[in-house]
C-alpha cells in the first residue's frame, strides 16, 4: 500500500493545482482532477444560454476532446447494458430526451429518465450551481437531437432516424461525410456530449474548467455517499470506504483498473474471501486522490512505451531525473564542451555528477523518490510491475553511479538547431534497446528491456548478459546497417561493455596490453589508413569495416587478410602512410605470440577500436586546426 499512500500524499501536497490546466507537447490538455471527477473524450459540445435555451453546437477536434466531468461511483464503473448516468456530461442516449423519437436503440429502461432525475436532484440540492441549472432547464425540454439536427451536427436518414453508419447512399441526402462520423467511431448514437453555458454579458469559464462547478458537485456527492465506515488500509483512519476504484489511468480510453474486486459469482475470489473488503478496505477519499494524482503525474512526466508506464516523482518536489533517460535528455550536460579534449570524458562526468547533486539543493523536508512501472495484461487489469520508494540522496547517488560508469562518448543526439552534438554518459534505456535489437524492434520487446534496465540503475544490478551480447553482435556487423545506425550502436555497446568490464576510458590508453583491446586498436588503424587513402567523395565501407564480423570471430586469420588488403593503400599514400604503418607494427608487437590466435574476441575489442579511432580522428582535427591558425598568423 506504500505506493498508494505516496500518491495520496502527493495529491494532498499539490491540492492547490487541482483544476489548473496544462498542455502537453502534442497539444492535449490535462489537469489534476478533483475527487469525484474523471476524464472523457467528448465528441460534441452543446452550448446553452443562461435561461436554458439552445445557443449553438460544434463537433470537437480530437486534440480538444479530453473533458473533465463529474462522476459517481456507479457511472465510473458502468459497463455493458448497466444504466448509470454521469451527473452532467454523457452519451447521447443518456442526455437526449428525444433519443427514442429519432430511432435510438434502448435495450431496457430509458437512460434519460435516470439521467434527468439525478441531474434534478443535484439542481435542487443546497450545493447547486447556476450553470448546472441552465443545462438542466434546457435538457428537460427533450429537444437535444432536434436542435443538433437543425444545427447540422447530427444527421437523419430518409426515415427521419439517426444514421447508424455512413455509406455512399447518404451522400445524396447530405453530401460529403459529416465531421461527426470521423470522431465518433461507434456512430452518432455513441457520441459523447459535453455542455457549456453562454452569456452575452459575462465571460464565463467553460463548465469543465470551472472550480465552482467542481466544488458544487463534490459537496453534493459527499452527502450521497452512504458507505459503511471502516479502517482505511492506506492511512489507518476510519473513513467511508469504497470497492469501486478508478480506471482511465493512462488515458481517457483506458479501461484497466489497478484495484478491483468484482468476481462475485462462481468461485468467489477463488474461495479465499467472502468479499473484496476482506482483502483490504480503502477509503473513497484516499482512492480518488491517489488515482487522480497518478493520472496527473503520468500526463505530466510519465514515459509510456506500448502502454507501459515508467514514472518517477517526489511527493513534494515532483521533478526528478528519470532513470530511463540519458544525460542529454535530462539536461545534465555543460552548455559548452570542455576545452581539454584529452580529458573530455572526465570533465563531462564531473559536470554530470555536479548537475545531479543540484537536485539535492532544495528546501523540501520530504526527501522521498518514487519509481513505479505499470502495465496491463488484459484490457481490464492494470498491474504494478515495479515499485521502489527511496531516500532522495540514495537515489541520486545511484543515478550518479550509473551515468558515470555505464558511460561512453556519443554523437547521435541533435540540439535545437538540428545539429548532432557530442555528449558523454549512459545511454537512455530505449536507445539500449535500439542497440540490442535495432530501430525497428517490436515495442513489447523494447518495454521489457527498459524495465530490466531500470532495475540495473535503481537496484544496481549487473546488466543482463543477453542484452550486452545482442548489442555486441550487432555492433560487430556494421555492413548490415547504415553508417549513422552503426555509429550509434557502437557507442552504446561500448557504454554497456565498459559498465560490465569496468575501468575503461574513451581516451586511448597506451598502457593496456589486453589481447582483445589491442586487436581492436589494430582494426581501427586499418580502417583509418584505408579511409585516408580514399578519395574524399568515396563513401564505400573500408575492408576493416566489411570484415569486422569475421574479425571478431577469427582475429588472427582475418587480420592476415586485412593486412594484405592494406598494401595497395599504403603504396598509394606513400610517406603519408608511414605513421599509421609504424603504429600497426607497434601495436601488433605488444600482443603476446601465444595470444595471436583465432580465439573469438570479447567486447573489449570494441573499446579498443573506438578509442583508437577516436584518438586518430582527434589528432587529425588538432593538426588541421593548428595549420589554420598558422596560416591566419602569416
Amino acid at each position: 500500500m506504500s505506493w498508494l499512500l505516496n500518491l495520496y500524499e502527493t495529491y494532498e501536497l499539490n491540492e492547490d493545482r487541482v483544476g489548473e490546466w496544462y498542455k502537453k507537447q502534442n497539444g492535449r490538455e490535462y489537469t489534476l482532477l478533483p475527487i469525484s471527477h474523471t476524464t472523457q473524450n467528448a465528441h460534441i459540445e452543446v452550448t446553452v444560454t443562461e435561461e436554458g435555451e439552445f445557443h449553438s453546437a460544434e463537433v470537437i477536434e480530437k486534440e480538444e476532446a479530453s473533458t473533465l466531468i463529474p462522476c459517481t461511483e456507479d457511472s465510473a464503473s458502468r459497463a455493458g447494458s448497466k444504466i448509470a448516468p454521469y451527473p452532467l456530461h454523457d452519451k447521447l442516449s443518456y442526455v437526449a430526451g428525444d433519443f427514442t423519437m429519432y430511432g435510438g436503440n434502448i435495450k431496457k429502461e430509458e437512460p434519460f429518465v435516470h439521467y434527468i432525475a439525478q441531474l434534478q436532484d443535484w439542481v435542487n440540492s443546497p450545493y447547486s450551481n447556476d450553470k448546472i441549472k441552465s443545462a438542466f432547464n434546457y435538457l428537460q425540454k427533450r429537444e437535444l437531437i432536434q436542435d443538433l439536427v437543425k444545427e447540422k451536427i447530427l444527421y437523419l436518414d430518409e426515415n427521419e432516424k439517426l444514421i447508424d453508419k455512413w455509406n455512399e447512399k447518404h451522400k445524396e441526402l447530405h453530401g460529403e461525410k459529416p465531421a461527426i462520423f470521423g470522431v465518433a467511431t461507434g456512430g452518432q448514437e455513441s457520441a459523447f456530449i459535453r455542455f457549456n453555458v453562454y452569456s452575452p454579458r459575462k465571460n464565463l469559464k467553460k463548465i469543465w474548467q470551472d472550480k465552482e462547478v467542481y466544488d458544487s458537485f463534490i459537496n453534493y456527492y459527499k452527502q450521497q455517499l452512504l458507505h459503511d465506515e471502516d479502517i482505511c488500509f492506506v492511512t489507518g483512519a476510519i473513513k467511508p470506504t469504497t470497492e469501486r476504484h478508478a480506471n482511465k489511468i493512462r488515458n481517457a480510453a483506458d479501461k484497466a483498473k489497478l484495484i478491483s474486486a468484482n468476481d462475485t459469482s462462481g468461485y468467489t475470489f477463488r474461495g479465499r474471501f467472502k468479499s473484496g473488503a476482506d482483502v483490504a478496505s480503502i477509503s473513497y477519499d484516499v482512492s480518488q486522490k491517489a488515482h487522480n494524482a497518478l493520472k496527473w503525474l503520468i500526463h505530466r512526466q510519465g514515459k509510456v512505451v506500448d502502454q507501459r508506464v515508467f514514472l518517477v516523482w517526489g511527493n513534494e518536489n515532483l521533478d526528478l531525473p528519470n532513470p530511463t533517460e540519458d544525460p542529454f535528455s535530462l539536461n545534465l550536460l555543460p552548455e559548452t564542451p570542455p576545452k581539454k579534449k584529452a580529458d573530455t570524458q572526465k570533465e563531462f562526468a564531473r559536470e554530470i555528477a555536479t548537475a545531479i547533486d543540484g537536485y539535492k539543493n532544495d528546501l523540501s523536508h520530504r526527501a522521498d523518490v518514487n519509481i513505479i512501472i505499470l502495465d496491463s495484461a488484459t484490457t481490464g487489469r492494470l498491474g504494478v510491475n515495479y515499485y521502489r520508494n527511496l531516500d532522495k540522496d540514495v537515489y541520486l547517488r545511484k543515478l550518479k553511479t550509473w551515468h558515470t560508469t555505464c558511460a561512453w562518448l556519443h554523437r547521435y543526439r541533435k540540439n535545437t538547431e538540428d545539429r548532432y552534438v557530442q555528449f558523454y554518459g549512459a545511454p537512455a534505456t530505449k536507445d539500449i534497446a535500439f542497440a540490442a535489437y535495432g530501430p525497428r524492434a517490436n515495442e513489447k520487446i523494447v518495454k521489457e528491456l527498459m524495465s530490466r534496465m531500470v532495475s540495473c540503475v535503481v537496484d544496481e544490478r549487473k546488466i543482463p548478459q543477453d542484452i550486452i551480447r545482442s548489442a555486441f553482435y550487432r555492433a560487430s556487423n556494421p555492413v548490415s546497417m547504415e553508417k549513422w545506425e552503426w555509429e550509434k550502436t557502437l557507442s552504446i555497446t561500448c557504454a554497456l561493455i565498459n559498465k560490465d568490464e569496468g575501468g575503461f576510458d574513451v581516451a586511448l590508453d597506451n598502457e593496456i596490453n589486453d589481447r582483445d583491446y589491442l586487436f581492436g586498436r589494430l582494426l581501427a588503424i586499418a580502417d583509418v589508413l584505408e579511409r585516408r587513402a580514399m578519395d574524399s567523395d568515396e563513401k564505400r565501407a573500408t575492408n576493416a569495416i566489411r570484415y569486422m564480423t569475421s574479425f571478431a570471430k577469427h582475429p588472427e586469420r582475418t587480420w592476415k587478410t586485412l593486412q594484405e588488403s592494406l598494401q595497395p593503400y599504403q603504396a598509394r599514400m606513400g610517406k603519408r602512410a608511414g605513421y599509421l604503418s609504424s603504429m600497426i607494427d607497434e601495436v601488433a608487437t605488444r600482443i603476446n605470440i601465444e595470444d595471436f590466435n583465432n580465439k573469438p574476441l570479447s567486447g573489449k575489442y570494441l573499446l579498443g577500436f573506438y578509442s583508437q579511432r577516436h584518438d586518430l580522428y582527434q589528432k587529425k582535427e588538432d593538426s588541421q586546426m593548428e595549420m589554420k591558425n598558422n596560416i591566419s598568423e602569416e
